[in-house]
């Protein structure tokens, strides 16, 4: 049985993902990722969603469809990461948020992430999200 449940929150601009750079410490110190969580006890996915990009960003979120999810494994510890999509209050990329548990965030390109030092875990996430992505924006699958 799994142990930890965590939601990813993927806010996307035409090809462009939100993500953001962890702040140093630990053994993900330093490294990108999509924003989110850990699920509480006794809530939802979606209400983590929401709770986590708050905690995260200052602001409030739609959130929109599940997108896909993954296994992994952390600290001795069985877990799922699921994502979803979430909706930003802003005007087209340009929204400064304020940050309270990263260093940055940039809305950085697709084809950008595969490239960055991304998490393990949310770097399981990144087809599905891609290709998610793509598909919303009427782009095809690139091999």
């Amino acid at each position: 049985m799994l142990r930890n449940s965590s939601v990813a929150c993927i806010a996307y601009s035409g090809e462009k993902v939100l993500i953001a750079r962890r702040k140093f410490g630990g053994d993900m110190g330093g490294r990108w990722e999509f924003p989110g969580g850990k699920v509480e006890p006794d809530e939802t996915d979606l209400c983590a969603a929401v709770r986590e990009f708050k905690e995260e960003f200052g602001i409030d979120v739609k959130i929109g469809g599940y997108i896909c999810e993954t296994e992994f494994e952390h600290g001795g510890k069985k877990s799922v990461l699921r994502a979803y999509e979430v909706f930003v209050p802003h005007d087209g990329i340009e929204k400064s948020y304020a940050l309270s548990e990263h260093l940055e965030y940039k809305w950085a390109d697709l084809a950008e992430i595969e490239k960055l030092n991304f998490v393990d875990s949310d770097m399981k996430l990144y087809p599905s999200v891609k290709d998610y992505i793509m598909s919303k924006n009427g782009t095809r699958k690139q091999s």
